[in-house]
């Protein structure tokens, strides 16, 4: 699941493309043919476009339970509309790089979902039902988890306790390494304000931790990543 509560009355599940993440995530060619899990996936068509290429992608949400993914796919357009009307009324909280105007945002948001619909229907073993901060993945599972827009993204709502307990379990399921994005709260320029408690813990499990500026800023001040390399 993507995108804020705030503004929209509820959580907008979004549909984000494959450039879109490899700018998010700095992500290369070399990474795109590693094992990846997108956590949370929403209705993005990053799994569906990668998968074509001859990656192997999983997307798990949990928008996906009570066979929630045909559901998802179902208003993914829709919810593309809903979050580019949010963005017209707001333009000014954006950066107008990636994407050069609110059209542009629609077209590609739109075309995301279109592709995540196709898709859900002809592999729906590659989107899983799941639920931070307890996955159904073996340990080790991918060499490179991907988890955008929920943790940082809702301090109010999704205290410490269970940013910890989410990122070392996407250091369990990692062989190698997992990268977060973005670094601040939905509608804030802030950095998560326990940030450095989280990589003192995972250094103590464990994990090395680095924070990446990404050659991407779509949400005023949301630059960063986090890479988090398991040993």
């Amino acid at each position: 699941m993507n995108d804020s509560a705030t503004g929209f009355g509820e959580i907008l599940v979004s549909s984000r493309s494959l450039d879109e993440y490899r700018a998010m995530f700095a992500l290369t060619d070399a990474d795109l043919r590693r094992r990846i899990l997108d956590c949370p996936g929403g209705a993005a068509g990053f799994t569906a476009e990668v998968c074509d290429l001859g990656g192997d992608v999983t997307a798990c949400d949990i928008a996906y339970f009570d066979d929630g993914v045909a559901r998802v796919a179902a208003t993914a357009v829709a919810e593309a509309d809903r979050g580019n009307r949010y963005v017209r009324d707001h333009a000014d909280a954006y950066r107008w790089s990636f994407f050069a105007d609110p059209d542009a945002h629609l077209r590609a948001r739109r075309g995301s979902a279109q592709r995540f619909a196709a898709h859900t229907a002809l592999a729906p073993d590659r989107y899983v039902a799941a639920r931070l901060p307890a996955l159904p993945f073996a340990d080790n599972s991918f060499d490179l988890v991907l988890s955008s827009h929920l943790l940082f993204s809702y301090p109010d709502d999704l205290d410490y306790d269970f940013h910890r307990r989410a990122l070392t379990e996407l250091a369990r399921v990692a062989t190698t390494e997992f990268r977060v994005f973005p670094l601040v709260a939905i509608g804030s320029p802030t950095r998560y304000p326990r940030l450095d408690d989280l990589i003192a813990e995972l250094s103590a499990a464990g994990v090395e931790s680095a924070i990446v500026d990404v050659d991407y800023e779509f949400q005023a001040g949301a630059n960063q990543m986090l890479v988090c390399t398991v040993r």
